[in-house]
């Protein structure tokens, strides 16, 4: 199948902001669906529940219970960060809680980027006090290089080196989600210049 090129994958004024595509469409997808086959083999038999952290997860989430062939639940949670950067150790605050109650069940908790660990690991430490019976990572993203926690990682998409990324769900300042690949933003539009004096 020909790959679509990228001046057909988004708004002209979102895809000039980009350097370059890291995933096309076609490889994500492809991989959703290996990880989607791993899952249901792993999880046969067993209550199965899916959980995302809004907002950045749900292209994810929504392809890879699509992709998984046994029964299974989606549940979401929404959390704010606060602090000097979110490369810091900002407070994580629980916005929205779950719906679904997870004690007894085996909960699979899906990442669509893991980068230092802190917030991930706030959130496990969480479910865990609610008793699930087993409580497993599956991550789109991991950037390894950005490490602070060490956190298994029981279901890996793609390991990536140290690029500021989005697309497919993941965002910078709410845009850029509905990007249909996974694409490095360039540094002047995160990062610009400073004003030089006149």
């Amino acid at each position: 199948m020909a790959k679509t090129p990228i001046d057909a994958l988004g708004p002209p004024e979102l895809l000039r902001d980009i350097a370059h595509v890291l995933l096309t469409p076609e490889q994500i997808q492809q991989r959703v669906v290996e990880l989607g086959a791993e899952i249901s083999e792993a999880y046969q038999g067993k209550d199965l529940l899916i959980i995302g952290v809004l907002r950045g997860v749900i292209f994810f989430v929504a392809d890879l219970a699509r992709a998984i062939t046994i029964p299974a639940s989606v549940d979401f949670m929404s959390i704010s960060r606060y602090g000097p950067s979110e490369r810091t150790r900002g407070v994580v605050r629980l916005i929205k809680d779950l719906e679904e109650p997870i004690e007894g069940r085996h909960v699979l908790f899906v990442e669509d980027i893991i980068d230092t660990g802190f917030t991930l690991s706030y959130i496990l430490n969480i479910l865990r006090t609610r008793h699930p019976a087993s409580l497993k990572v599956c991550a789109l993203l991991d950037k390894q290089s950005f490490r602070l926690i060490d956190l298994p990682i029981a279901f890996r998409g793609f390991q990536i080196e140290d690029h500021f990324v989005v697309g497919y769900g993941l965002d910078y300042k709410q845009r850029y989600r509905n990007l249909p690949f996974i694409g490095v933003l360039k540094p002047e539009v995160y990062a610009p210049p400073p004003a030089t004096p006149n």
